[in-house]
């Protein structure tokens, strides 16, 4: 089913781009919520000519969108995060902790803009900002615990130093099997 898209849904596309959807799920879910139209040859015609006309606006959303995208380039982030004793983190850092990070350095970002898997090591990552459909900046941080320790170095244990050439199953001793005949019945 070919739809044309009224708002931006995320993790399909983005308004007024024409795409196709399985029948169902814009049967039942993008229509009628209003997130879609069906595309009809009239109604991409009307698209078109809509966007001819808006072609200057969109423009100036995209440099908008360039130059907010231009204040997070080269920011980086350390998010100081509890840690059980194994070092493992309560919880996790997601797009809502990043978006507080970069408030703390006066980068205000709705956390909906930011794509990213909840955190639940220590280590450094990445987050994406998705500030228009073309536009959108990396945003490297680094997860520590609160008194600020980095991630542990990995250390090689004691069974990783060991290389073991292939793996010998223990031999185990068959018991001998009974002889199963059916028994026979007295009638």
């Amino acid at each position: 089913m070919k739809i044309i898209l009224k708002k931006d849904v995320h993790g399909l596309g983005y308004k007024d781009e024409v795409l196709t959807v399985k029948d169902g799920y814009g049967r039942n879910y993008l229509l009628p919520q209003g997130f879609a139209v069906l595309a009809t040859d009239k109604a991409v015609k009307q698209l078109n000519e809509e966007l001819k006309q808006r072609a200057h606006k969109i423009a100036k959303i995209k440099a908008d969108a360039e130059a907010r995208a231009k204040q997070f380039e080269g920011v980086s982030l350390t998010i100081k995060v509890r840690v059980s004793e194994g070092k493992n983190i309560y919880g996790s850092v997601g797009p809502k902790e990043i978006a507080a990070a970069l408030a703390e350095k006066g980068l205000e970002i709705d956390s909906k803009l930011i794509a990213l898997k909840g955190v639940k090591t220590l280590g450094n990552f990445e987050a994406i900002a998705h500030f228009h459909r073309e536009v959108s900046v990396a945003i490297p941080f680094e997860v520590v615990n609160e008194e600020g320790e980095k991630a542990p170095a990995k250390k090689a244990s004691a069974k990783e130093e060991v290389p073991v050439a292939e793996e010998v199953a223990p031999e185990v001793e068959e018991a001998p099997v009974a002889d199963e005949t059916p028994a026979e019945t007295a009638e």
